[in-house]
């Protein structure tokens, strides 16, 4: 069972990317389970998500890097009992740190689990704007820093000169990960992105 972790900031894409990819996954025959934590009363990704058929578990109440760290332990191993999937993406909320997370899915230890690169979204239409702002500009790096694959997300709707900025500007957050360039919604980018996953 692989684990795979896709952050970003709230707004950046997450479900749309993650109903995708999990689709494109699945086509090819591989069983998909997805873990969306939600921070709201009403689970809304997670409605959303089980629409279109994938099987979603959601963990609310918390933020899953800090106060849920045990409820997604137990919702990896009772996932693993229960349904066994190939691959089993988690969509955090949107204020997740990535590298708590990546030590939560490490608590499973009665289950052979391989925890796969943590995938994050940049909105490639807003995040510059975000970056500049001084609280959630640290945030958002801290975001960045936690991924082993940087998506810059909404490509679509970008001119060339503006992505190839941000992809510098990215690189001197972090400058080991993988950056790609996709559109969520039309799906461009998705099937270098899923080669890098599988």
């Amino acid at each position: 069972m692989k684990v795979i972790q896709l952050a970003g900031f709230l707004g950046s894409g997450k479900t749309t990317a993650i109903i995708a990819i999990s689709r494109r996954i699945a086509s090819d025959g591989k069983k998909v389970a997805i873990i969306v934590n939600e921070i709201g009363d009403v689970p809304v990704d997670a409605k959303i998500v089980s629409e279109y058929g994938l099987n979603v578990r959601d963990i609310g109440g918390g933020c899953i890097c800090c106060e849920l760290l045990v409820s997604l332990a137990y919702t990896l191993e009772e996932l693993a009992k229960s349904h066994s999937p190939d691959y089993v993406f988690i969509e955090p909320s949107g204020v997740s740190i990535p590298s708590s997370i990546k030590n939560g899915i490490g608590f499973v230890k009665s289950f052979d689990i391989e925890c796969g690169p943590v995938i994050v979204l940049f909105d490639g239409e807003r995040g510059q704007e975000q970056l500049m702002d001084e609280d959630l500009g640290k945030f958002i790096k801290r975001q960045l820093a936690g991924g082993d694959i940087v998506a810059i997300n909404k490509i679509d709707i970008l001119q060339e000169e503006l992505v190839r900025s941000i992809e510098v500007l990215i690189k001197t957050i972090n400058q080991n990960a993988r950056i790609i360039r996709i559109s969520a919604k039309k799906g461009t980018g998705l099937d270098e992105l899923v080669g890098l996953i599988a």
